[in-house]
């Protein structure tokens, strides 16, 4: 599985070493097989999620016991893997980094709470945690642009998980970003323009592809409105946003079979939410 390319072409994710035993993996981008295993941290398994323009590499990793902890792996294959830590508890995830070596993901509090946290590039401990939308407890990070901006989810006081933006100094001042007339959203990714994308369910219920309004008014919009509707499809979740406006995702096809899909924005007709974004054209595969 590949999981992430920078600009230049360098591909991480993670392969399998053994029956059911997977590492992350640096990529022969030549399709010629040498592929680097980026090791592990005394177990068995360990996974690739991002690759920045630097050749810096974030996952997670298990230890002997089977407890994950977020990585920065060694490129090079030889094993001086740097333990990002948690943030008191036992296991942790990183999701992303940005060129300028900024981490986010998921970490245990001493509680055992899963919470959004921008790591200690370094492995030495100091942590930011970036709390929740006021429920106690939860909270994600899934994507840090270029411009130190994090973006994931968090639970709110009435215990619904909302696509968050996410305060980097931890000083709690999140924002909701709301959702398509529904409960739950999340945002999965935040390009160096700002253009945030994920799911969100709309007043049905129904998980869907959603542009979010980045500063939490709600203008937030169903990337399916911006389709033609003769094309069958339904888009169900926005993985991830280029800084030239193209979104990536998943969705279903007018076959009833769940597809990749590519969506290029074009130059013409409508702005949204300020930005400039258009879609009036789906690539899909």
């Amino acid at each position: 599985m590949a999981r992430s390319i920078n600009d230049r072409g360098q591909i991480v994710g993670e392969a399998t070493s053994g029956y059911y035993l997977y590492r992350a993996t640096l990529f022969d981008p030549t399709g010629g097989g040498s592929n680097i295993d980026l090791g592990i941290l005394g177990g068995n398994l360990s996974a690739a999620y991002s690759i920045n323009n630097n050749g810096q590499i974030v996952g997670w990793a298990d230890d002997s016991s089977g407890k994950r902890s977020a990585i920065l792996f060694d490129p090079t294959g030889g094993g001086y893997n740097l333990n990002l830590g948690t943030l008191g508890g036992e296991q942790s995830w990183a999701y992303s980094v940005n060129n300028q070596k900024q981490i986010v993901g998921d970490a245990h509090n001493s509680s055992g709470y899963w919470k959004a946290i921008l790591f200690d590039p370094t492995g030495g401990g100091n942590n930011t945690v970036l709390d929740t939308l006021g429920e106690k407890t939860l909270s994600g990070a899934r994507s840090v642009n270029n411009n130190g901006q994090i973006v994931g989810y968090a639970y709110n006081s009435s215990g619904y998980a909302r696509a968050t933006l996410f305060d980097p100094t931890g000083g709690g001042n999140n924002i909701d970003l709301g959702t398509l007339g529904g409960y739950g959203s999340s945002a999965l990714s935040i390009n160096d323009l700002g253009q945030i994308v994920g799911w969100s369910q709309d007043s049905s219920r129904n998980e869907r592809a959603a542009l979010f309004d980045p500063s939490g008014g709600g203008n937030n919009i169903d990337l399916n409105t911006l389709i033609d509707p003769s094309l069958g499809w339904t888009l169900t979740i926005a993985y991830s946003i280029n800084n030239n406006g193209w979104i990536v995702g998943s969705g279903i096809n007018p076959d009833g079979y769940s597809r990749a899909y590519l969506l290029i924005p074009e130059p013409a007709s409508m702005a949204l939410l300020g930005i400039g974004l258009l879609f009036l054209r789906k690539r899909h595969y």
